[in-house]
């Protein structure tokens, strides 16, 4: 299947770009992690778990992590990395899957993590769905994903408008275009409960230059939240419903 080698030769082509950069301190990973609760002791899936920055760093705190991902070579480089800095507390198992078929039983997990990931899949509800399957009642899902209800995504239309393509060499084979109210929506219908919103990453368009990112909402955190459904990244956090 063609994608899975388009996913392949698009995470070598950013993995090669910069090997030195730190996967998890993306901007959607250190919002998670303002929210997540301590894991020592906890089973956590990460699905897309890409080169494995957060799956490392999870297990570094105690989980027992699984990371689960469409591109084997993404998964290889994650592999590689964990040998060259070994975890000390709580274990890692990393598996190649597609977000809406999990390989895992009913139940499995404490807490469920996708990051940017939904807009890649072709049936997002499913793999919300899959995602409540596979984890346990009142279990927590950590989500984030782009939102186009902003300025940035005014200049999205507009490039559209004039037949611009705005695709670089860090796009991903397949993206779509999601709204704050949309991602919840699916959330909802998924079987989760939405228990808190946020978002991070404000930007301002610039033609000609890269966009300007506003440092001083990410800085005050009440502020952020107030803001949040106009950031570039949004985030949910929400509870599986009991059964």
């Amino acid at each position: 299947m063609s994608i899975y080698k388009d996913y392949d030769r698009w995470h070598d082509r950013v993995f090669q770009s910069g090997p030195e950069h730190r996967d998890e301190d993306s901007p959607w990973y250190r919002l998670v992690l303002e929210y997540v609760a301590p894991v020592g002791g906890k089973r956590v899936l990460e699905v897309a778990c890409g080169r494995g920055g957060l799956t490392k760093l999870l297990a570094s705190r105690g989980a027992e992590v699984f990371g689960v991902d469409f591109s084997g070579v993404g998964l290889q480089i994650a592999q590689q990395r964990m040998q060259q800095n070994e975890v000390q507390t709580g274990r890692i198992s990393l598996a190649q899957a597609d977000a809406q078929k999990l390989p895992f039983a009913d139940r499995s997990f404490d807490l469920v993590i996708s990051c940017e990931t939904i807009e890649h899949v072709l049936d997002p509800l499913a793999s919300l769905q899959e995602m409540a399957r596979v984890c346990r009642p009142n279990g927590v899902l950590y989500l984030t994903t782009p939102n186009w209800f902003n300025l940035m995504g005014l200049y999205r239309v507009y490039d559209a408008i004039l037949g611009r393509e705005r695709r670089s060499e860090e796009s991903q084979p397949y993206d779509t275009v999601w709204t704050f109210s949309k991602v919840r929506r699916l959330v909802r219908l998924a079987g989760w409960n939405v228990i808190r919103t946020d978002g991070t990453v404000h930007q301002v368009p610039v033609p000609g230059r890269a966009p300007v990112t506003l440092f001083f909402l990410e800085r005050s955190r009440a502020l952020r939240r107030v803001l949040s459904v106009f950031a570039l990244h949004q985030f949910v956090m929400a509870k599986k419903k009991a059964s």
